[in-house]
């Protein structure tokens, strides 16, 4: 069974509908004993940063979820992904989980291309940088479905595949049993399909 962390943060009904299309078993939770006795956790978000994080703290969760990634595999989706950084710069400085090194940076402020939209939504083909079982099922060049304006930045070390956005936007990242997707893999259509039935095998 896999857990979705449930902190108030996001619309979960089409992750949920994508797992289950995939025979995969879910609960959206925020009990600790539920996520404990789950096989695989997955940390979705919507939002800024700084609310989102708030909102995990007040929980009570994060210790906890520290605790479980050193035993399962764990993914953060879009902010999701971004709350595994050590920090982010938006709207201010914020402190992340701390899985990831690196930071949350500001993509309009990066971009050299300032005609180039912000925020980035639409589909960008995936540079696998470095294999990894999440990968099992999808190549080179497949597209994945962005919606963000804060990019993880400085986490070369952790990044297992990018986008091309005006500079090398960080789509995937992995520490330890800690993967992150910056994409929505539940909105990429069938390559996103591929990456959870993946994680649903991790």
């Amino acid at each position: 069974m896999i857990a979705i962390i449930d902190y108030g943060v996001g619309n979960l009904f089409s992750l949920t509908s994508s797992l289950a299309c995939l025979g995969l078993e879910s609960r959206v939770t925020g009990r600790p004993e539920e996520i404990e006795a789950a096989d695989r956790i997955i940390l979705p978000g919507v939002g800024a940063f700084g609310d989102a994080m708030e909102k995990l703290e007040e929980t009570g969760l994060v210790p906890f979820i520290r605790s479980q990634a050193e035993k399962k595999p764990l993914l953060g989706i879009c902010l999701g992904m971004q709350l595994l950084f050590e920090k982010s710069c938006e709207y201010g400085e914020h402190k992340g989980l701390g899985f990831v090194k690196g930071e949350i940076a500001s993509l309009a402020e990066d971009l050299p291309d300032k005609t180039l939209k912000v925020p980035h939504i639409g589909w960008n083909a995936l540079r696998i940088r470095r294999q990894d079982p999440l990968f099992r099922y999808i190549r080179d060049g497949e597209y994945a479905y962005y919606v963000h304006s804060f990019y993880g930045k400085n986490c070369a070390e952790s990044t297992l595949a990018d986008s091309e956005y005006g500079l090398p936007v960080t789509g995937v990242v992995r520490s330890g049993l800690v993967w992150g997707t910056q994409f929505h893999p539940e909105k990429s259509g069938d390559t996103g399909l591929r990456i959870l039935k993946a994680f649903g095998e991790l």
